[in-house]
């Protein structure tokens, strides 16, 4: 099916308001404009039911309907000429893509599922991206038709690009040879601190820009250390990476990018070590939400890790990590976190602990005060 929104897209006749003109004729023209748009994204004006798609691609309308839904497009009634021949020759190409890989159902409606849900948000993403170029409701038609077709070998590209590193992947896992789709990573989080208070003294043009310098600075720190994005709401990122010292560089430069920016607030960061489900492009587990909770109880600035992430980092050069006393984690239990710091020059990881983390009463009470945690 056509990737693009095909519901019947508003006439010239639409209700004054409706569009984001200066008044009923600046609504209008932007009105036919996306009109006319519409109907160069999706190969002409739509003339087709839902039914007369189905019947011509050879599929029960029910399959076409969950398929529609699984690809997150909105909902059309079946009688509503909403389709083109362009929707006809997607839906048979599925059918032809389901019956040559032989996926089930279940299996098919996942796949749509993934690919409407990023196709979701990158077409959300590209006409916001040509709003705030232009300045201009009226003008973002015009300008997505005119890069629409550059745009669409460079997403090829990037797919293919990804296709490949996700297959690096999978060996790396071997996830072939594990049914339950689990793999070993770090997952960390990191958040804006006060973002709620930072998002009441701001105007909502200003927090858009803040918003957009934090995802911007956040997806480039992860990529520079081969991590990856998984989520990124607002005010916190989740990333993953395998173990080592690449998830502890993340962590350590997001904090410091955040310091030294002054135009965005602090951010606080949580790293945690183990196995977790992947599903669909996000991950799942009990060090997603460990890692969840020590962002949660780090100071502006810093970055706590569990014992897993932690341990085998102890002696690494550059690094500095100090045991911190158990703290109790909702739904989690006891947890002893370690603070992670840069050592400084010509020093030592300025651990002097063992690897399980037994600091010495005095020097722990004292991270504790420092670092405002607060003790037992």
């Amino acid at each position: 099916m056509s990737g693009a929104a095909p519901a019947p897209g508003p006439g010239p006749d639409a209700r004054p308001g409706d569009g984001a003109g200066a008044g009923p004729a600046g609504s209008d023209a932007l009105a036919r404009a996306a009109l006319a748009a519409e109907r160069a994204l999706l190969g002409g004006e739509p003339s087709l039911s839902r039914r007369e798609v189905a019947t011509a691609a050879g599929v029960r309308l029910r399959d076409a309907r969950a398929l529609w839904r699984a690809l997150g497009l909105p909902n059309v009634e079946s009688s509503v000429p909403a389709f083109t021949q362009t929707d006809v020759d997607a839906l048979a190409q599925v059918t032809r893509l389901v019956a040559d890989v032989r996926l089930g159902e279940e299996r098919a409606l996942e796949l749509a599922r993934a690919i409407g849900r990023t196709m979701d948000r990158l077409a959300s993403w590209q006409v916001q991206l040509l709003l705030e170029e232009t300045g201009s409701a009226d003008e973002v038609p015009a300008r997505l038709q005119e890069v629409v077709e550059d745009l669409r070998p460079l997403l090829d590209y990037t797919w293919r690009r990804h296709l490949a590193h996700a297959l690096d992947q999978l060996a790396a896992d071997r996830l072939a040879r594990d049914p339950a789709m689990t793999m070993q990573r770090t997952v960390g989080f990191a958040d804006i601190v006060a973002f709620t208070s930072v998002a009441r003294r701001v105007s909502e043009t200003e927090l858009g820009r803040l918003v957009h310098r934090f995802e911007v600075t956040a997806a480039d720190v992860v990529a520079r250390h081969g991590g990856r994005v998984i989520t990124m709401v607002g005010d916190e990122v989740l990333f993953a990476c395998a173990p080592g010292a690449a998830p502890a560089g993340i962590a350590l430069d997001l904090a410091e990018a955040m310091d030294e920016d002054p135009d965005l607030p602090r951010v606080r960061v949580g790293l945690a070590t183990g196995r977790v489900v992947a599903r669909l492009g996000d991950l799942f587990g009990t060090p997603v939400n460990r890692a969840s909770r020590l962002t949660a109880i780090a100071r502006p600035g810093t970055v706590l890790l569990d014992g897993p992430t932690a341990h085998p980092l102890v002696g690494t050069p550059g690094l500095d990590l100090r045991p911190l006393r158990e703290r109790e984690l909702r739904g989690l239990g006891p947890v002893r976190p370690w603070l992670l710091r840069r050592s400084p020059a010509g020093a030592g990881t300025g651990s002097g602990a063992d690897p399980e983390g037994a600091a010495s009463p005095s020097d722990d009470e004292a991270l504790w005060r420092l670092e405002g945690l607060g003790g037992p």
